[in-house]
């Protein structure tokens, strides 16, 4: 059971450009975690304490609906898993995907996307959540990254695989 699956989160698109990308170039399955409801650009204005990005933020308790939980993760060995980074870490939505499937065994592979950020404390934040399964924090995919840089960064996480 080798089989990859590229699952990302995307409020404005530039997180799924390089998902397809990457799922591309890993042949990997494409798996879009879209939340009940949508964000508008007026909930992804950190700037406004009152939009839903930054009320999900600041409470650790929340966890937006999925869409659909539909997804037979059972036949994946190895999870590429994508987001923005908010607020230093990965959005809400993302602890409500890991809650609500068994990654046991699974070696989840963490790429985001952000516009200043690192992926702070992302790792330690979402291991917490999925004891059994191993994280690797893959890094930042940021702009437009080529296959040639999407090959040598699998390259990159294969080295600290072990692989």
């Amino acid at each position: 059971m080798d089989k990859k699956l590229v699952a990302y989160f995307s409020a404005t698109g530039t997180t799924k450009r390089v998902a397809q990308k990457l799922a591309d170039v890993t042949t990997a399955d494409l798996y879009e975690i879209c939340p009940q409801n949508s964000y508008s650009s007026n909930d992804l204005n950190w700037m406004d304490k009152k939009s839903r990005s930054t009320i999900e933020m600041k409470d650790p308790s929340a966890r937006p609906e999925l869409a659909s939980r539909e997804l037979e993760l059972e036949v994946y060995s190895t999870i590429y898993l994508g987001f923005p980074i908010w607020w230093y870490t990965a959005p809400a939505i993302i602890r409500t995907f890991l809650e609500s499937h068994d990654f046991s065994g699974k070696t989840i592979i963490l790429f985001a996307t952000s516009g200043g950020s690192g992926l702070g404390n992302t790792v330690k934040d979402l291991s917490i959540m999925v004891k059994d399964a191993v994280f690797i924090e893959g890094g930042l995919l940021n702009g437009d990254p080529s296959t040639d840089q999407l090959v040598q960064w699998v390259e990159q996480i294969k080295i600290k695989l072990g692989e």
